[in-house]
């Protein structure tokens, strides 16, 4: 959702914001800003659309010089995309000095402190909640920043990141975090404040990542302000909100400046499409072990023998990750003989939901920040249950949250529409299913083949991306259409749910995914003379039932892009285009079957002129419920 970046270091500050803010754009966002510790105070200046219009806007006045800043991009939750409303927001301290604050997460009991500060006599200006925590923090000021941002924090209710100026401390950055992602890059002689990694691997690798209820007051300066060591001294600590005194691990970020650009590709999310061989080897790249056929999975090793026992799994997620959690449940009962469920995250915790001795509970989000699914996560943890984290993210939050969990090594993911990390998770839930049938009922010979073909698939993926340009051909006589369905059955039900978000995500295609049984029930009343009609129909135990499903369409004057297995000569009889994959055991099938989905998706989006990796109303991660 949106972003934060703050800089206080020897370099101006504006430059680097600005960058920073480039580099999240990916997360969705409707206004920009930036305010910076210049030496005639603290200025702020704030535009509505793209990055480039504050960058534009920074250049031609030609004020924000100064060695300490905050920036963010805002999606518009409290208040309308208005300048008002982005930030950063600023209040007045009782003996005249400026607060500036960046904040992304919802302030719950805003209202309230709203008309405390108002009855104080601060003036509002925006209809944010995040412009309530700026005056309070400003009410609350004496001389110390850290001191000040305590004291409010402790007095919200709700989800916070935060990063926070005052001109009467030029070289302090104050930070906060609950609910919401906050990482603090240690640079040279400067420290870079970030809601997201990608915003800081471009000047350092070495990060702390903030707790819940954690305080960070971050100094930079000359000599004789701040310390001694140099002609600039560097300096942090963290606290609680409390003022208890904390230690923080440094840790080292997994990825590179190179992952997370374009690379000679148009979008982020075609490069992510085409990274997939890579990114399926390296999420099982040392987890299995030929000679004694069985699947290394070590982050579970510690609960092995629960999950073994375990009654039942239940599955949290939400989007994308909701539909790989699908497939989850599907693998957990056929491969592991385990009841399980797959739940949306955001109403899980909200129906009173039965957690039994025994109870698994898997949180499945690429950033592993997802606030519905880590809410989810809290409500099963609370209720007994054993947590598990499928995640991309490393030292995110469910990370750190679950018992154990597993690692997707997918690589860091820009495009908005997720694409190799819902294959990573697929992945991750398969490796798990098989762990955990080998201890229970699989036969090693059965084992042995599954992994035989997991390994094969990066080249059989490999082999589906060749055909893009044939798929943009066929996406092109039927591109004018504003309907489609999206048809598949057992495994391959989830995929056609996931086909039609992304067509829906990027191309903003109405599109609905659903059991091709169920099109009977209702949405064939939709189908009309050349209505595009996506059929995942691979060679499987259904595979009879899904060809009539297609006739059915047929009848009825659809058009159909039928997905299919290699060497499948009788599907043209039936369909109007073919894509097709490699012949793989149906639990694997998802993996293959859904790439030509996202390529269609892809390309359905470019021809309608979109931009593809920032589409309408969406961002990349969902901080907030």
């Amino acid at each position: 959702m949106c972003g934060i970046v703050g800089y206080v270091g020897p370099k101006q500050s504006s430059s680097l914001l600005i960058e920073g803010l480039k580099r999240l754009e990916y997360r969705g966002y409707d206004s920009s800003g930036i305010a910076v510790n210049t030496p005639q105070g603290i200025k702020v200046g704030k535009a509505i659309g793209r990055v480039r219009v504050m960058e534009e806007f920074i250049q031609t006045t030609g004020v924000f010089e100064g060695h300490a800043g905050i920036a963010h991009t805002r999606w518009a939750t409290h208040g309308g995309p208005t300048q008002a409303n982005a930030h950063p927001h600023t209040g007045k301290t009782k003996t005249g000095h400026t607060i500036a604050i960046v904040h992304n997460g919802i302030i719950e009991n805003y209202i309230p402190l709203r008309k405390y500060l108002t009855d104080k006599g601060h003036v509002f200006e925006s209809e944010t909640d995040a412009e309530v925590l700026a005056k309070l923090i400003a009410e609350l000021y004496d001389g110390d920043l850290e001191k000040a941002v305590q004291s409010a924090l402790r007095d919200v209710r709700g989800a916070y990141a935060i990063a926070v100026l005052c001109d009467n401390e030029p070289h302090t950055i104050v930070a906060a975090r609950k609910g919401s992602p906050l990482i603090v890059g240690i640079a040279d002689s400067a420290y870079v404040v970030a809601s997201d990694a990608s915003a800081i691997i471009a000047h350092t690798s070495q990060v702390i990542t903030l707790d819940d209820y954690q305080v960070v007051r971050l100094c930079a300066g000359v000599k004789d302000k701040v310390g001694d060591g140099g002609p600039w001294a560097v300096d942090f600590r963290t606290t609680t909100i409390d003022n208890v005194c904390v230690t923080q691990e440094v840790t080292k970020l997994e990825f590179d400046l190179e992952q997370i650009e374009l690379g000679g590709y148009k979008h982020f999310m075609f490069k992510e499409i085409m990274e997939q061989p890579e990114a399926i080897r390296n999420c099982l790249r040392g987890r299995i072990d030929h000679r004694e056929g069985r699947v290394v999975l070590g982050g579970l090793s510690g609960l092995a023998r629960d999950l073994v026992r375990a009654r039942r799994f239940i599955i949290s997620a939400q989007g994308t990750a909701y539909h790989a959690g699908m497939i989850g449940e599907y693998l957990l009962e056929d491969l592991a003989k385990i009841p399980a469920r797959c739940e949306y995250a955001s109403e899980f915790r909200y129906r009173n939901p039965i957690i039994e001795e025994g109870t698994v509970a898997i949180a499945v989000s690429q950033s592993g920040e997802t606030a519905d699914t880590l809410a989810a996560l809290h409500e099963a943890k609370d209720r007994g249950a054993i947590s598990l984290g499928v995640v991309n993210s490393v030292g995110s939050t469910i990370s750190r949250e679950t018992d154990a969990g597993v690692y997707l090594h997918v690589g860091p993911e820009i495009g908005v529409a997720s694409t190799k990390a819902f294959v990573g998770q697929v992945a991750v839930l398969t490796l798990i299913s098989l762990y955990l049938g080998k201890r229970r009922f699989l036969s090693d010979e059965v084992v042995r083949s599954y992994l035989k073909q997991l390994e094969a698939l990066p080249d059989m993926v490999s082999r589906v991306l060749e055909q893009s340009d044939h798929i943009k051909k066929c996406v092109e006589q039927c591109i004018d259409r504003d309907n489609w369905l999206f048809l598949g059955r057992g495994y391959n039900y989830p995929v056609a749910i996931e086909g039609a978000l992304k067509l829906k995500e990027i191309s903003y295609i109405h599109a609905e995914g659903m059991p091709a049984a169920e099109m009977k029930h209702g949405p064939i009343a939709l189908i009309d003379k050349g209505m595009p009609v996506v059929f995942v129909a691979t060679k499987g135990s259904q595979y009879e039932k899904v060809i009539s499903n297609i006739e059915e369409v047929r009848a009825r004057g659809g058009r159909i892009l039928a997905v299919a297995t290699e060497g499948d000569d009788n599907i043209h009889q039936y369909a109007d285009a073919v894509f097709t994959v490699p012949d793989i055991a149906e639990p694997l099938q998802p993996m293959l079957t859904v790439v030509p989905l996202q390529i269609l998706a892809y390309h359905a989006a470019v021809l309608r002129g979109h931009d593809v990796d920032k589409p309408r109303n969406l961002a990349k991660s969902v901080t907030v419920e």
